[in-house]
């Protein structure tokens, strides 16, 4: 009786343990994919690139805004949105481009908000 209830406990504890890891791994899985978005430009033309782990969820057409940047850190609720654009295919990649802003000097970051499936960036702020 005694190794019968040993067996069962171990058996219990190993069952609980898969079903956990299962959990863990269902959580992962259903997480939301990497995005990053870059900028650069000259000008007062900004353009960048939108990347994904997913990239038909999470680049292709994805919204970028573009701000200039007011304070002394990023703030896209504070600082001045001046202009927006999808991103697209172009040579593998997947670029937006605002054209020319009329902002040629300043602080300039590009941001994409997260969606159902994708997390959202914001680029490195860039000085001009």
């Amino acid at each position: 009786m005694f190794n019968s209830t040993r067996i069962r406990t171990a058996l219990l504890a190993l069952a609980v343990s898969v079903t956990a890891l299962g959990a863990v791994a269902s959580a992962q899985a259903a997480g939301k994919a990497e995005t990053k978005v870059t900028i650069k430009g000259e000008g007062g033309d900004y353009y960048g690139y939108v990347k994904s782990s997913d990239e038909d969820r999470c680049a292709y057409e994805r919204k970028v805004k573009v701000f200039k940047q007011l304070g002394s850190v990023q703030d896209p609720k504070h600082d001045l949105k001046i202009g927006s654009d999808y991103a697209e295919p172009s040579g593998g990649k997947h670029m937006w481009s605002i054209g020319n802003s009329g902002y040629k000097h300043g602080r300039f970051y590009a941001k994409v908000g997260k969606t159902d499936y994708c997390k959202g960036d914001t680029s490195k702020t860039i000085d001009r």
